[in-house]
């Protein structure tokens, strides 16, 4: 991939906007994602890459489900049977949902990049699934669907691209842009609200003890018109203030639902 190529994955993902009529789907997909993250992180973290590629991958292929091969859906009774097939090599059926996931990224070479700036992952996302539309100069379903970016076009099952097929599947850059939006993920340069809502999240309502990660949240929120005292101790002051930016008290605040 070249610089230019890179730079227009970036320019496409910062500029591009979901359709708001997909927001309940969008925000259902995300949801699960969120709940499942101590699973992808066990599979991400030994292969140095990050949690949510996994996660956004695993609702692409096998629709969230942990009873499939994150390699193309097919069940984890047996080896895959669809492309790639007789996957994983190693190892007897029935595979671990963990186990096989893990062979579909070093498979991969998921496990050798070093690099997963947003453009670089674009690319790696849309090459798991395949480069024909790259080849083609076209926007990728499998990337832009659900988005202002994707409008049609579409490879059907038999392997032939139909430019009038349109996708029905929510596509990864979507569920990238909302988790970015709720503070679960930070690709590219943070917004101050994404850094509140994240400094935020590691932070427990104060009943005695001051922390770092208090002191770390007021100096953030002064930054952005607040005028709360710096000293770690993050009451009902720090707990109101954050809540205009995130719509959540702090945890362990009474006021929380």
């Amino acid at each position: 991939m070249t610089p230019q190529q890179k730079a227009d994955y970036e320019s496409k993902f910062n500029t591009c906007k979901y359709n708001p009529v997909k927001l309940v789907e969008i925000n259902k997909a995300v949801d699960k994602i969120t709940a499942n993250k101590a699973r992808y992180e066990a599979v991400a973290r030994p292969l140095n890459m990050p949690w949510y590629v996994i996660g956004v991958l695993h609702n692409m292929e096998v629709g969230l489900n942990f009873n499939g091969h994150l390699h193309n859906g097919d069940p984890l009774t047996a080896r895959t049977v669809h492309v790639p097939a007789g996957q994983p090599v190693s190892g007897n059926p029935p595979f671990t949902w963990e186990y096989s996931a893990t062979d579909a990224m070093k498979g991969k070479n998921f496990h050798k990049v070093t690099d997963w700036s947003l453009g670089e992952m674009l690319y790696r996302i849309e090459a798991y699934n395949g480069l024909g539309y790259f080849k083609k100069g076209l926007p990728s379903p499998y990337l832009w669907s659900y988005t202002d970016k994707y409008t049609k076009g579409k490879y059907a099952s038999d392997g032939k691209y139909d430019p009038e097929l349109v996708s029905k599947q929510c596509g990864v850059v979507a569920l990238l842009k909302r988790l970015v939006e709720n503070g679960t993920i930070g690709i590219g340069p943070e917004t101050p609200k994404q850094q509140i809502i994240k400094a935020g999240k590691l932070v427990k309502y104060y009943t005695g003890t001051v922390t770092v990660e208090a002191k770390v949240l007021q100096e953030l929120l002064n930054k952005n018109g607040s005028a709360l005292t710096a000293d770690g101790k993050a009451g009902q002051n720090t707990s109101d203030a954050w809540f205009k930016w995130s719509g959540e008290y702090l945890i362990g605040d009474p006021r929380r639902v």
